[in-house]
């Protein structure tokens, strides 16, 4: 068979200053087993397990959110649209459809009118995005925590 996959992903953190940074990581932990057998064997990631919400969000045409923090840690998956995710130290990134990110920027310190990140829409059309949120996830304290 083929060699596992690596899916990147971009992390959005906080060091321990409080400062949020965004870091480009990769899934690589994948085993070959059925979902269900008798189903073909496909390359599967590490379960997480626990309490989640999951929510479709639409971000306007133009829609620019103030310096916020995510409520808790969560998945974002852009389905259609592009967005943006700008964090303290400086960085932006622009995401379409099929790049994830990973926002787990608790526990920031405001510096300089900055706490956490901002977030907006890219182009001419809206950004449609699906959040996995973790009810009870404890916040990862490095970057890359999944792989």
């Amino acid at each position: 068979m083929n060699e596992p996959p690596r899916i990147p992903y971009w992390h959005l953190w906080s060091d321990a200053e409080g400062v949020s940074h965004q870091q480009r990581c990769a899934l690589s932990e994948f085993e070959l087993k059925s979902m269900q057998p008798p189903a073909a064997p496909q390359w599967q990631g590490t379960r997480t397990h626990g309490a989640m919400s999951v929510l479709v969000t639409v971000q306007p045409v133009g829609w620019v959110g103030d310096w916020h923090e995510n409520p808790k840690p969560q998945w974002i998956v852009p389905l259609s649209g592009r967005w943006f995710v700008e964090s303290m130290d400086g960085t932006r990134v622009e995401m379409g459809a099929g790049e994830i990110s990973f926002g787990a920027d608790q526990h920031c310190r405001e510096l300089s009118g900055r706490r956490g990140h901002r977030s907006g829409t890219v182009g001419d059309a809206p950004a449609v995005l699906m959040v996995v949120q973790f009810d009870d996830a404890p916040v990862p304290g490095l970057p890359c925590a999944f792989r």
